[in-house]
């Protein structure tokens, strides 16, 4: 089956972080083309994919080759590769593509240090050019920056068949949820008429659940503010005493299990009495009469 997709595989080496972004008119897109291991790299494979270029360009870049030097294994290894499409960024941030000379047009890829943009079955080379640009310029971290440089794709074009699915990937040592793996995010939109758009939304939410506060960000519950969480809380069902505007016990206790239950437990401080500004913007949507 034919795998009509564009990605981006890209490393941030400041931040040591290796990730894939990919969307394809295609069911479920984030099971097979994203794959990535922190401190060795990141491979996409598409088109008719291979999924085993995967796994195994991870082990010979994990091996001490730089990811031309896999794809060259990779490829040579391959009797299907005519149909291949594939794209590699290394620990060092060295890039590599290919694309076979049966993928369906437009097909093509542009790699400059730290990336590797590449499609096949797009409206033009524009889907490609657009996602190497946006990459280059966008700002945030690397999962925003590798779903801004999907979006401007698709906005120059993108896979010609139309929108299916779309994926997020991005590891980084010791970034997955409690520290014990590299898996820092891993967000997959498998079938919505509009999945990039999808995928920003998970993206904002991670960093909503996950990420730590900005600066400034945490303020005190007090006076005023206390007396607005305290009607939050029991509007929530959460509390029924008075509206006291002080950071008692049993609002704290209420506050606790309120942030709790609604996952935002690392934009409340309970010991200091701060809690997040955008924590607060969502309690009062949610929860406000």
């Amino acid at each position: 089956m034919r795998l009509s997709t564009f990605s981006i595989v890209a490393c941030d080496l400041e931040a040591q972080e290796w990730g894939v972004a990919v969307q394809s008119k295609f069911l479920a897109v984030g099971a097979i083309v994203p794959w990535a291991r922190a401190g060795v790299g990141a491979v996409a494979t598409q088109s008719y994919a291979n999924v085993s270029f995967g796994s195994r360009g991870l082990e010979l870049m994990a091996g001490g080759l730089s990811a031309p030097e896999a794809l060259e294994k990779l490829l040579a290894a391959d009797e299907g590769r005519a149909r291949r499409q594939v794209g590699l960024v290394d620990a060092r941030g060295n890039p590599a593509t290919f694309t076979g000379d049966e993928c369906h047009d437009w097909a093509g890829g542009l790699t400059e240090q730290g990336y590797a943009a590449q499609g096949n079955i797009l409206v033009s080379a524009a889907t490609v050019e657009a996602m190497a640009r946006t990459f280059q310029q966008a700002g945030g971290e690397l999962a925003d920056r590798l779903v801004a440089a999907l979006a401007a794709g698709q906005a120059a074009g993108g896979d010609r068949r139309g929108k299916q699915s779309a994926a997020v990937l991005v590891v980084r040592p010791g970034g997955g949820y409690g520290g014990d793996n590299d898996r820092y995010l891993d967000l997959r939109v498998d079938d919505d008429p509009e999945p990039i758009e999808r995928l920003k939304a998970l993206v904002d939410l991670h960093h909503l659940f996950f990420k730590p506060p900005d600066p400034g960000e945490m303020v005190p519950v007090e006076g005023e503010r206390a007396r607005e969480v305290q009607l939050i809380l029991r509007w929530a069902g959460y509390y029924d005493g008075p509206l006291s505007g002080e950071y008692d016990p049993e609002t704290q206790r209420a506050l606790r299990d309120l942030v709790g239950n609604e996952n935002f437990e690392e934009r409340f401080d309970e010991e200091q009495g701060l809690i997040s500004r955008q924590v607060l913007d969502i309690l009062r949507q949610k929860f406000g009469r």
